[in-house]
């Protein structure tokens, strides 16, 4: 007997969307593979959160087509919404009423899902269940808001930029949160423009920048593509001649940003001493200096120029 494998969670082919001044989304295509966490990586404005309204079923696409647990909005809404987790960007809740009276009220709206207490406790807002919403911290209320997208025990799980705004210590509760839905072999679609946190939590990611998918695959896949390992950047005196330090040894590209320098290189123990010695023959004097390994904010650099935080 022929059985048919399951539904993939998500699946995107050739979505657009326009609004009167651009193009928000430009021909995207996603597939989700089941138990992955999927991160939707790139700039504000680069199209991450119209791609998820749509998605989510919150916004209708010019063209393309949408299936989400091998359904379509189209035609099976009431039976996608039973499956789905949503956290969106900004989850604006009642603060009039107490922490356990909204995960209540969520909790109405499926016919099955979790018991309010079960989720109170995943999220760790046990002290805080009688205390009105009003009343929370930003990074309560972010877990308040993921209380309430996993109250009805999603398949598939929507996080829009979850950290946002949030402390150190709020971001690593988050992580926790999503790491602990993850684990019960949940798939989980999120946006984000920070890349730690997508190297922590995704299994595969997409960067989009202007609608478009410009690149995907696992975070270590997509470092290693640029072909460098590590990324010194320095500041000097001014009328620094930059192009004898584009032929120092291990030295791939060179830019300019924040009134630094930076240099993508493949082998920095060469890097460092050519470096200092070039700056020392021009009379400039080094007033900083630092290196961290490739990311995937040196992958968005590579492909496109800019800094995520400039974009």
């Amino acid at each position: 007997m022929h059985v048919s494998a399951p539904a993939l969670p998500l699946v995107v082919r050739g979505l657009k969307k326009r609004y009167k001044d651009v193009v928000a989304v430009d021909g995207l295509d996603l597939e989700i593979q089941p138990g992955e966490c999927f991160g939707l990586l790139g700039p504000n404005g680069a199209g991450k959160t119209t791609t998820i309204e749509i998605c989510e079923g919150l916004t209708t696409p010019d063209e393309g087509v949408v299936e989400v647990l091998g359904m379509r909005w189209e035609s099976d809404a009431a039976a996608i919404r039973e499956r789905l987790g949503i956290q969106l960007q900004d989850t604006q809740l009642s603060e009039k009423i107490t922490v356990l009276e909204t995960v209540r009220l969520f909790r109405s709206f499926f016919r099955q899902g979790t018991t309010p207490a079960e989720v109170i406790g995943l999220v760790q807002l046990e002290d805080k269940q009688h205390a009105r919403v009003g009343a929370l911290s930003g990074g309560q209320k972010q877990r308040l808001a993921l209380a309430c997208a996993l109250i009805g025990n999603p398949d598939l799980l929507f996080l829009d930029e979850p950290t946002t705004g949030l402390d150190p210590q709020a971001r690593r509760q988050v992580w926790d949160l999503v790491e602990a839905f993850k684990r019960r072999g949940k798939t989980i679609v999120l946006t984000t423009h920070y890349m730690d946190e997508a190297e922590r939590l995704c299994e595969r990611v997409a960067i989009v920048d202007h609608g478009k998918v410009i690149a995907r695959g696992t975070p270590r896949e997509l470092v290693a593509s640029i072909g460098v390992e590590h990324v010194l950047e320095f500041a000097a005196g001014p009328g620094v001649d930059v192009d004898p330090i584009r032929r120092l040894a291990g030295v791939r590209d060179v830019r300019a940003f924040d009134g630094l320098i930076a240099l993508q290189v493949t082998e920095l123990h060469r890097t460092v001493p050519a470096l200092l010695q070039e700056l020392t023959r021009q009379g400039a004097p080094l007033t900083e200096l630092r290196t961290h390994s490739a990311t995937l904010e040196d992958v968005f650099v590579t492909l496109t120029g800019r800094h995520l935080r400039d974009a």
